[in-house]
């Protein structure tokens, strides 16, 4: 579980609420619940989110976006991608290979849920040259990326219209204010309060859509794909250097230069990696 996410947004949400009740009273601060009503507008709900939510819907195919609910778990499930699984996989199948030889290795690659991987053993079981090898498995993995982005995207592009039409209902309200100001008589008006209200409360929804809910989504996003992009090049380091007969240990070693220290520690010590979870795709 992506904790972090779920900490900071909560907790963002939860101070941002804290200081819309806070209020200055004879040089203090008191706290006013009744406050938290003034920053509800449903006119301003009504164009910066529905807004927004339409623009992201004109943007981008209906596939992607029924998928909207699978990017969610990807994104909060921190444990999806294990470089450590993946090299203590490719160690043990670099053993078989060289007590057994490559052919040995079709019945491991069927056991495995991660198609990338099991694609990558055949490929070498099925006797292709190296160099084929390694043009198919990179060009899967930037293809992959290039979905993955696309994906992210979709939420950057939320981030960027949200203030925009943020904007827009600060325009509306600003309009509408001074369409219903009556200059004659005394110069007053009963709704230049609503109506200024209207104005400065979308700019308000505006930041909160863009910063404190579609950034985040975008960033954990592409951090998933890091995380991926980074077993899959171990996969392919790993499986080339089986084909070429590489000695278990060395392929050990050079596998764990992909990772940070930390994790190199644990794998010293014996420990090694979990099956990632079945993964799906964006």
């Amino acid at each position: 579980m992506n904790l972090t996410y779920i900490i900071g947004t909560v907790t963002a949400i939860a101070i941002m609420i804290v200081g819309m009740m806070f209020s200055s009273s004879g040089g203090q601060f008191v706290v006013k619940p009744s406050q938290i009503t003034n920053f509800f507008d449903p006119s301003s709900i009504l164009i910066v989110v529905g807004c927004t939510l339409m623009v992201v819907v004109a943007s981008f195919p209906s596939k992607m976006l029924k998928e909207m609910p699978k990017h969610f778990g990807i994104m909060l499930n921190t444990k999806r991608f294990n470089p450590m699984y993946y090299i203590d996989q490719l160690v043990e199948l670099a053993q078989v290979a060289r007590k057994n030889g490559l052919l040995a290795l079709e019945e491991r690659a069927n056991a495995q849920s991660d198609p990338f991987f099991k694609q990558a053993i055949m490929l070498i079981v099925d006797a292709n040259d190296a160099d084929k090898v390694r043009s198919i498995l990179n060009n899967d993995i930037e293809c992959m990326s290039a979905r993955h982005d696309s994906v992210a995207g979709m939420y950057e592009r939320a981030s960027a219209v949200a203030p925009a039409f943020g904007m827009v209902g600060t325009l509306v309200g600003l309009i509408n204010m001074l369409k219903n100001m009556n200059l004659s008589g005394d110069g007053g008006s009963s709704s230049i309060g609503t109506d200024m209200g209207t104005a400065l409360i979308t700019t308000l929804y505006g930041c909160v859509l863009a910063h404190m809910i579609f950034n985040p989504i975008a960033s954990n996003l592409r951090t998933r794909d890091e995380e991926e992009v980074l077993c899959k090049m171990i996969i392919v380091e790993g499986i080339m250097s089986i084909q070429s007969g590489e000695n278990p240990k060395s392929l050990r070693e050079k596998l764990l230069t992909f990772v940070d220290q930390n994790q190199r520690g644990d794998n010293a010590g014996g420990k090694k990696g979990k099956a990632p979870k079945e993964k799906k795709k964006k």
